[in-house]
């Protein structure tokens, strides 16, 4: 139970001039930075491992008119044409300041680790995510969130900012209403210590595992798998409402139509971007899989049984091959093939016929051209053929993207605007930059506003020391 102390502790145990809470990418970044600047950081981590919501990610981040666009040939992004993207996904609905304050850190932010953190970024050029007009995520060489989270952990370590694990932030000490003072940690043996700091940054992520917050805030994810990491229980939310911080958009987040049942495993989207297609248990497809794959786990979760499957060929099986998250699933037996629809069709009981007529218009839609009932068009040298690959899979509640509101230095603020001295919120803490609806997340909004805020917090952070 989180709570707040209106009293500094008689006794400080240790003390930092940056105190981070979490250590996913949003606070190894803002580690990075501040120490960067010459302050003492000190990172609190309340599970054994420093994990989190980082390595459960894909690990792909969207950055504009970056260095490693150009050399991958990409020479038309630019920071407005990211935010028109961001701003079309969300139906306007984006806070604007937070937008421009995404769009305008994170390619500095991927390159300043890379000059001086020594991380590897690569661009992946292969297919475009649902709304995303340029080719601009960027990975480290795995292509998964672990690695991501590897290299950062390396670079932290590098650097020798301390990251203590096994610690739990339960109370934020702020003596005059609006500046914190110091945190009360308890140990696994039960122990409290108190740590003092000249300025706090919650990296704690949001709270998609807290049920009962999931259920008042967004419902119509409340019966669907939590794929988040169990940590996200919403500290940094209800440590605001305490204190009176403003909040906003509590009822975004990001879903995703696709992770593997009963197996849990992500399958990329990828996938429906090269061709693939959803069909429920009727063997019918019920929606336009192009608009977006964070919708979708609402889609999903309505048809019956609240799983479908998704049905592609020896083409995009082989392309999925280069996620390894599909290597894992394959491994694990979630991939199904058949030689011809038939054989398909008796390994996943879909009705033959179904999954005939469902090809079929496909097929009539790409030969004139015409979108289908739900919006989506097909061209000839995508369409689906022997043999037929599948996943059974469901929809899931990735992260939620509402949060504290912050201003440009990432700083909370309170109720009225105005902002706490020296408490900062990025990345699943802070409001992020995909409106109040599971539609208008982005692909990559979540790793966006963690590296992007952290990079901004860590340095606005360093200068309160």
């Amino acid at each position: 139970m989180v709570g707040i102390s209106s009293e500094v502790p008689e006794r400080i145990d240790v003390s930092a001039d940056v105190v981070i809470i979490g250590a996913g990418a949003c606070g190894l970044v803002a580690a990075l930075r501040a120490q960067a600047e010459g302050a003492s950081v000190l990172v609190l981590e309340r599970d054994a491992a420093a994990t989190g919501s980082t390595s459960l990610s894909s690990g792909f981040v969207p950055a504009p008119a970056t260095r490693f666009q150009q050399a991958a040939g990409i020479s038309d992004d630019s920071r407005r044409l990211f935010a028109k993207d961001i701003f079309a996904k969300s139906a306007d609905s984006a806070q604007p300041a937070l937008v421009q304050l995404a769009v305008d850190n994170i390619a500095p932010a991927l390159e300043w680790l890379a000059d001086f953190h020594g991380i590897e970024w690569i661009v992946l050029d292969d297919f475009l995510y649902p709304g995303h007009s340029r080719h601009r995520m960027h990975a480290v060489p795995e292509k998964t969130g672990a690695g991501l989270q590897t290299a950062l952990l390396a670079a932290v370590q590098a650097v020798d900012v301390p990251v203590v694990t096994n610690a739990t932030v339960t109370d934020l000490c702020c003596s005059d209403g609006k500046r914190i003072d110091a945190v009360l940690v308890q140990r696994p043996d039960g122990q409290v210590e108190s740590v003092g700091c000249e300025a706090l940054i919650m990296a704690c992520n949001g709270y998609g595992g807290n049920a009962e917050l999931v259920a008042k805030y967004i419902p119509e994810i409340a019966a669907g798998q939590y794929f988040g990491h169990a940590g996200n229980t919403g500290d940094a939310l209800l440590w605001g409402e305490a204190l009176g911080a403003a909040s906003e958009h509590l009822s975004g987040y990001q879903g995703h139509g696709a992770v593997a049942h009963p197996h849990g495993i992500l399958i990329s989207w990828a996938l429906m971007m090269e061709g693939a297609v959803q069909v429920n248990m009727d063997g019918e497809r019920f929606s336009n899989e192009h608009a977006g794959y964070s919708e979708q786990a609402v889609k999903v979760l309505a048809q019956p049984g609240g799983v479908v499957w998704n049905l592609y060929d020896q083409r995009i099986h082989d392309f999925a091959l280069g996620f390894p998250d599909y290597q894992q699933a394959l491994k694990a037996g979630a991939i199904v093939s058949g030689e011809s629809l038939q054989q398909f069709s008796q390994k996943t009981s879909l009705p033959q016929d179904a999954l005939n007529d469902t090809l079929n218009a496909m097929a009539e839609r790409a030969a004139v051209g015409q979108s289908d009932a739900f919006g989506r068009t097909f061209s000839s040298d995508k369409l689906l053929s022997g043999p037929f690959y599948g996943v059974k899979v469901t929809g899931a509640l990735f992260h939620t993207q509402g949060g504290l509101m912050i201003d440009r230095h990432c700083r909370v603020i309170d109720e009225k605007g105005i902002a706490f001295e020296n408490l900062f919120a990025a990345g699943g803490a802070a409001c992020g930059v995909s409106g109040p609806d599971v539609s208008g997340y982005l692909s990559g909004n979540g790793l966006l506003t963690a590296i992007a805020f952290g990079y901004v917090a860590g340095h606005v952070a360093s200068l309160k020391s």
